[in-house]
């Protein structure tokens, strides 16, 4: 098996971190993985001791093949963070496994998600990977483990250098999105809440590298993989993350442990579980209401 690079974001949670890194560690694959780290740098003297306590834990790392440490002398915020980070590793890899700072995974997520790089690699049509999954009413009759959608997940993923260095990060076309709402309507398609951020994040409203990369892969009609039984937990909704709110309902409780998959080289998307996702991320009357209104 080809073990690809683990590429981890941090700031200023120390707590957080050390409970994603231990996680990592119980990994098998660990012990084969190269795990590149990128340290934001502090906001102000705010945070500052903060930022320096984590920098000074991840010099204590072990358990990897090799540990590569970044620390950035400035706050990049976590798009353009990950943006110049997963461009730098990926550059030089073909692909890599990515995580914040605040998301648990299983034994079995490396093992997980480095063959399903393999498996899919050639499918010039899958754009990416992700360990979580939402609690859907699967049909019965699914025959498989993992499932199509054309929405990207940014809770432990994974990704090929050639798919990733297509995006265009400016959304050059977002005017041309404006002015169709037959394009937007498709774009709903993927969930009631896509449309409304992209129009915040070009705004200026939002800073998302995520909802950037959904809208690439919309346009190009790719997928997303993922798997039955989530292998991820994100803890940072207690308000600490960046655009994670105490409320997010995408962060429910889950036992976190290894769970039986199979990876089909042919896997086709199911329109019945493909309609169940984007009804999941279906946004409140009130929620609708205020975007009716503050958005274009």
């Amino acid at each position: 098996m080809l073990f690809s690079p683990i590429v981890l974001f941090c700031y200023n949670r120390l707590f957080h971190l050390q409970q994603t890194v231990a996680c990592l560690q119980a990994n098998p694959e660990a012990s084969e993985s190269e795990l590149w780290i990128f340290a934001d740098g502090a906001k102000g003297a705010h945070d500052a001791a903060a930022v320096a306590e984590v920098r000074q834990w991840l010099t204590t790392i072990r358990g990897f093949k090799a540990v590569h440490i970044i620390a950035q002398p400035i706050n990049q915020g976590l798009a353009q963070a990950i943006i110049q980070g997963v461009t730098q590793v990926i550059s030089t890899y073909g692909r890599a496994i990515v995580l914040e700072d605040d998301i648990l995974t299983s034994p079995d997520f490396l093992g997980f998600m480095n063959q399903a790089l393999e498996v899919y690699q050639p499918r010039a049509d899958i754009y990416s990977l992700t360990g979580w999954s939402p609690p859907l009413r699967f049909p019965a009759s699914y025959p498989h483990r993992v499932y199509l959608t054309h929405r990207p997940m940014s809770w432990g993923w994974a990704t090929w250098a050639d798919r990733w260095a297509k995006i265009d990060w400016e959304v050059q076309d977002f005017a041309k999105f404006l002015q169709s709402k037959s394009l937007q309507n498709q774009f709903a398609r993927l969930g009631e809440d896509v449309v409304p951020m992209l129009k915040k994040q070009q705004l200026g409203r939002i800073n998302s590298w995520a909802i950037r990369w959904t809208y690439h892969v919309f346009k190009q009609g790719g997928y997303c993989l993922y798997p039955l039984v989530p292998k991820v937990h994100n803890i940072g909704t207690d308000g600490s993350g960046t655009n994670m709110s105490r409320l997010n309902k995408f962060a429910y409780q889950h036992h976190l442990a290894s769970s039986d998959y199979d990876l089909p080289p042919d896997l086709q998307p199911d329109t019945t579980i493909e309609k169940l996702y984007a009804q999941y991320f279906k946004l409140s009357y009130i929620r609708r209401w205020i975007n009716y209104f503050t958005l274009p």
